[in-house]
């Protein structure tokens, strides 16, 4: 049996997470996947829209996924990997290199990103349709409105 596992974030599940988890779980028998938790976000410096409990229940809810685990620190990875008998290790091409010092514990794969959907971009769209930005943008524009109808 091959076990593969993998680690994210998984803020505003999108096709580009699902692909990865998909992909990953084709490598082999068994996909555990390690869902950052809050903590461990404000650390990195993400602010996530959903909560650990939201992002692990839905990447659990996955049928690629057999397993899903918190991800408290940078630093468990080699533990979780004895932990979950690991035969690869794999992460987004955005990460290429960064986990190349696990090669001594199994085989660690960089899978391409999905073009044209990620969580930075999903978050800035929400962003400019939040409410506050509209007002600010109605505001900007009945002012321009103002301006130009004075001339």
């Amino acid at each position: 049996m091959t076990t593969v596992i993998t680690y994210g974030t998984f803020d505003l599940f999108h096709r580009g997470h699902l692909r990865l988890l998909e992909r990953a779980r084709q490598i082999g028998d068994r996909l555990v996947v390690g869902v950052s938790t809050d903590n461990f976000n404000a650390i990195k410096g993400k602010k996530c829209v959903y909560g650990y409990d939201d992002r692990s229940g839905i990447v659990g809810a996955l049928k690629c996924v057999d397993e899903v685990f918190p991800e408290d620190n940078w630093e468990q990875k080699q533990a979780d990997i004895v932990k979950f008998g690991v035969d690869v290790f794999v992460m987004g091409d955005d990460w290429e290199g960064k986990f190349d010092f696990l090669k001594s514990e199994c085989d660690v794969r960089y899978l391409s990103r999905t073009e044209g959907v990620s969580t930075t971009q999903l978050k800035g769209l929400v962003k400019v349709l939040s409410p506050e930005r509209i007002a600010e943008m109605e505001l900007a524009l009945n002012t321009a409105y103002q301006i130009i109808s004075s001339l």
